[in-house]
């Protein structure tokens, strides 16, 4: 990233770097290719500590502040999920960011103990996710990372197993949110904060 792209808005700076490829993953669905901001070291990490950033989002989540011993702010969040598979890099490099834990949400079949699964649309087909039921404990605070709300499927379904165990979303953090594609209603009235929404 040059210099001129630290000065530039985050989601100007994304939108810079993302490259858009038409008709993938199948024909009509431009798949919007976010590794070149993966690859630009100091653009990750403004993306990371953005995605980090939607304290205020939901008044379920803490007060932001100091602690009274006058230690690090408290995140808002004691754990980030990730959604598989480009929310997994994004999820984990936001949680080491706030210093807390990660969690998967895994495609079906992918995890070996006991899990909770839920079944969703995509734009064009069908998936089923799943967690380990002892991934996260009651009443715990979750920020909920993936790379793209589109029609909200996947974040939606990924809700669904976070509730199921006792958990409380705070907020969902994306990188891009594509707006015509309704997503952010699909999932109210959970707290959407998108870096750059087109």
């Amino acid at each position: 990233m040059s210099a001129a792209g630290a000065l530039q808005p985050l989601d100007g700076l994304i939108a810079s770097l993302a490259v858009d490829i038409p008709d993938f993953p199948v024909p009509g669905v431009v798949f919007r290719d976010l590794t070149p901001v993966f690859a630009d070291g100091p653009a990750f990490r403004r993306m990371v500590e953005g995605l980090a950033a939607p304290q205020a989002a939901d008044p379920r989540a803490a007060a932001v502040g100091h602690t009274a011993d006058g230690g690090p702010r408290d995140p808002g969040f004691d754990v980030v999920v990730g959604v598989e598979a480009r929310g997994f890099l994004l999820a984990a490099a936001v949680a080491l960011h706030a210093g807390v834990g990660v969690v998967p949400v895994r495609k079906a079949g992918k995890l070996p103990r006991e899990r909770v699964s839920a079944d969703y649309a995509l734009e064009y087909g069908t998936a089923t996710v799943e967690m380990h039921t002892d991934s996260l404990w009651r009443g715990q605070r979750v920020l909920l990372v993936d790379d793209v709300l589109a029609t909200g499927g996947t974040l939606g379904a990924a809700i669904a197993l976070i509730e199921e165990l006792g958990a409380v979303v705070t907020a969902v953090s994306v990188v891009i949110e594509l707006a015509d594609l309704g997503g952010r209603q699909r999932i109210a009235p959970h707290a959407v904060h998108a870096l750059w929404t087109t």
